[in-house]
């Protein structure tokens, strides 16, 4: 059986987006590295495609230190200069300058939390909401959830993380698993 015969949300139709959803979306994240990164490619997305974030990544860990946030929170203009003349990444100065604000939020949330995991998973009580949509259409932007975490982050310094923003990350590092009851992978995630 074919990638493309199994049953997958309908977001996932090109090789890079299969590959992404069957192998990460919604899977639980506890890595803090991989909660940086995945902070920084959900702001760079704001007003764009997922497509284009998924094309661009590997450009993202050449120019973000592989998403180390102590190196990209000393970054200086002189790097700024630099990010916005790599064509390997979205160059708008906004976005640059959130990531390395961000990343300095994100070191006080580890000093404080002991780790940005054990902080953000908070929002969902330390484990995925399951959700049982049918379709995409079922899906929402924002939850009390998402809400609560963008006001929060905001209330910490962090950037680009409105409750749209932060609702998609929690897609994307399992805080809740919106596989669509129809695919294959909402079965594997289950709590």
């Amino acid at each position: 059986m074919s990638a493309r015969t199994i049953r997958r949300c309908d977001w996932a139709r090109t090789d890079l987006s299969i590959a992404y959803h069957d192998q990460q979306w919604g899977v639980p994240t506890h890595d803090d590295r991989i909660l940086f990164e995945f902070l920084i490619l959900e702001g760079a997305q704001a007003g764009l495609s997922w497509e284009t974030i998924l094309n661009k990544r590997d450009g993202y860990r050449r120019a973000f230190a592989d998403f180390d946030p102590a190196r990209v929170a000393r970054f200086t203009k002189r790097d700024i200069t630099r990010l916005l003349k790599d064509p390997g990444i979205v160059r708008n100065r906004l976005k640059i300058d959130s990531a390395i604000t961000n990343a300095q939020c994100f070191l006080d949330v580890q000093k404080a939390h002991g780790s940005f995991d054990a902080y953000i998973w908070q929002f969902v009580d330390g484990k995925p909401i399951l959700n049982r949509h049918k379709t995409l259409k079922d899906v929402p932007a924002t939850t009390a959830q998402s809400d609560a975490m963008s006001k929060a982050l905001k209330k910490r310094g962090f950037r680009f993380v409105g409750s749209t923003i932060c609702y998609a990350y929690m897609q994307a590092m399992g805080l809740v698993n919106d596989h669509t009851t129809d695919c294959f992978r909402h079965k594997q995630l289950r709590p």
